[in-house]
Formats: C-alpha cells, sequence, structure tokens
C-alpha cells in the first residue's frame, strides 16, 4: 500500500528569550504565525523572522519552520 504525503500547513515559530530564571537559566517565550504558504522557501521565513524581531522587546534566540501533512493512501 503506498502512501501520498499532501502538504497541509506550515507555522514560522520565533522563540524570544525574555530573561533568565532564579538559577541563571534563559527563560524563552514564543510567537508564532500560522498559514504560512506551504511554499515558502526557508530564506524568506527567516528573512521574515528576523524583520519581525526587530520590532519586539526581546532578542530573537530561535526560529523554527513547522510543517505539516496529510497522509493518504494512494489510489492505483
Amino acid at each position: 500500500m503506498a502512501v501520498n504525503s499532501i502538504p497541509a500547513g506550515t507555522v514560522l515559530r520565533m522563540q524570544f528569550q525574555t530573561g533568565v530564571d532564579a538559577d541563571g537559566d534563559p527563560v524563552y517565550r514564543n510567537k508564532s504565525l500560522n498559514n504560512v504558504k506551504t511554499g515558502a522557501t526557508d530564506q524568506d521565513l527567516y528573512n521574515v523572522a528576523q524583520a519581525l524581531a526587530q520590532l519586539q522587546q526581546h532578542p530573537l534566540a530561535a526560529v523554527l519552520r513547522i510543517d505539516s501533512a496529510a497522509l493518504e493512501e494512494a489510489v492505483v
């Protein structure tokens, strides 16, 4: 049985370091942009994250791309 993967969505998640806890470990907060075009390139998403980071109070610690896909049985 063959299975097809159909892109279902992409999320751009930006992780910001908002401070440190009592032990000195960094504390992070995430901001996500949903419904990103699945065909967007990694470079485009990174550039958008960098531009949006300039508008934020806290420094950008990481940029994540989260892709999801629907799996369907292939019709032969």
